[in-house]
């Protein structure tokens, strides 16, 4: 099965690079597409597989959209997404691609998460493996093997493949989720209503490179309210409950969400830069 690879990029052009580097050195995909959100014409090394960029000038960070705009640009019946951030292992495209043609279903790779500073020029997957973190909520299984995840909730879009005919069957992600937030999640429980299975391939890995981030994530306050409010009238229940408690222990939202969400008002600067994470912490 011929495969291309998706990715979105606003301003982390050196991630970028890298990620492009870690398909360069294991089978190539047939193409990569590049959605270029808010524009990005910084020039690409010399690559041994071509590239389409795709300009996406939107603001805010449209997930959901800018996949959309991905998947419609590719010519291939396989699709494999990978987070900007990522930096795939050499078996990373040819496992999931293989593991595509043989199980039909949203097929998520495991992910170990970079402390801060773990890559640098000349960076070698042997110590990638080594620094990186799995994630403690998802387990995978042993290298080769497919194994359904215990919950759709667990499905997660920073590494993942599908057939281009089930993503098309599915719809793709849900561009009424606006910005951040949730529309993964709505993917995986539509997929999973829809018969098609979410899957955890054991073996190949990505690596997540380190970036600032937020907890609970203020940034994205207004996007994860709404998207969570639309994800409970669709599916009965709260996603993102982690944070939505992260919200209200900062008197933003109501604490009782069983009327909808009631919001207070957005976060201060002051609370924004005590929700900033140390570096030190991988994820």
């Amino acid at each position: 099965m011929s495969t291309t690879v998706i990715t979105l990029n606003k301003g982390r052009g050196a991630h970028l690079a890298r990620l492009l580097e870690g398909l360069a050195r294991g089978t190539p995909p047939e193409a990569c597409i590049i959605v270029e959100i808010g524009g990005d014409d910084a020039p690409l090394p010399d690559l041994p597989f071509p590239v389409e960029r795709v300009p996406f000038p939107r603001d805010g960070l449209p997930l959901a959209a800018a996949r959309n705009a991905g998947r419609r640009a590719a010519r291939t019946d396989t699709l494999v997404f990978l987070d900007v951030d990522c930096i795939p292992s050499r078996g990373l495209v040819a496992g999931l691609s293989r593991a595509v043609a043989e199980r039909d279903g949203l097929i998520c790779c495991e992910i170990g998460y970079l402390p801060a500073g773990a890559v640098q020029d000349g960076w070698q997957e042997a110590e990638l493996d080594r620094l990186g973190h799995p994630h403690p909520a998802r387990a995978f299984p042993p290298p080769g093997l497919v194994a359904p995840a215990p919950q759709p909730g667990l499905f997660w879009s920073l590494a993942f493949a599908v057939r281009a005919a089930t993503y098309d069957r599915i719809g793709g992600f849900d561009e009424s989720f606006s910005g951040y937030g949730a529309e993964d999640t709505d993917l995986a429980f539509r997929a999973d209503k829809a018969g098609v299975p979410i899957l955890f391939l054991g073996g190949p890995r990505a690596y997540h490179q380190h970036h600032g981030s937020y907890d609970p994530p203020l940034q994205h306050f207004r996007d994860i309210v709404a998207n969570a409010a639309r994800f409970q009238a669709r599916h009965g229940f709260w996603p993102m409950d982690g944070w939505l408690d992260g919200f209200a222990r900062l008197d933003l939202i109501a604490a009782d969400r069983s009327n909808g969400i009631e919001v207070y008002r957005d976060p201060t600067p002051v609370e924004m830069a005590a929700a900033r994470l140390p570096d030190a912490r991988p994820f």
